[in-house]
């Protein structure tokens, strides 16, 4: 299974980082290999918010859509994703955000999932490192685009 760790130190705050990792079906403005976005469920239950939601993504003639269950616990500042449905075998990843000095907050993006597909499994494992990086830097651009300088 494909499995990678991204770390980023951005200067904006914890709060609007998470804002901007929960608004999903914004997604594919931004975010590399991603084609759609939807939003099935979103509700909160006391420190826990709770989504379903779809993703579409691919690359070239590869394309597909995966459901997800999203939580996000305002308590651990973090985001937990997992699959429900769709071409994944597996899916977990998990962002979790702390604020550091100056203003600014550092993420870490932990992902570990398997296709069903083996072969393109196996061709996702050449490639994923890059990809997370393309992914997190898509992340990091909007970030700074949308609340560049905005101190914790």
């Amino acid at each position: 299974m494909p499995k990678a760790s991204v770390k980023r130190l951005i200067e904006c705050k914890k709060d609007d980082l998470i804002s901007l990792v929960l608004d999903i079906e914004k997604y594919p403005e931004f975010v590399p290999f991603c084609f759609d976005a939807k939003i099935y469920d979103n509700k909160r239950e006391g420190d826990l918010v709770k989504i379903i939601a779809d993703l579409t993504i691919g690359k070239g003639p590869f394309k597909d859509t995966y459901k997800s269950d999203v939580v996000f616990n305002k308590k651990k500042d973090s985001i937990f994703v997992k699959n429900i449905d769709g071409p994944l075998n597996h899916l977990s990843n998990n962002w979790t955000f702390s604020v550091k000095k100056d203003g600014i907050t550092e993420i870490t993006f932990d992902i570990d999932f398997e296709i069903k597909n083996k072969f393109l499994n196996s061709l996702m494992v050449v490639s994923f490192q890059y990809g997370l990086e393309k992914i997190a830097d898509a992340f990091q651009k909007r970030a700074e685009e949308l609340f560049g300088g905005s101190k914790n």
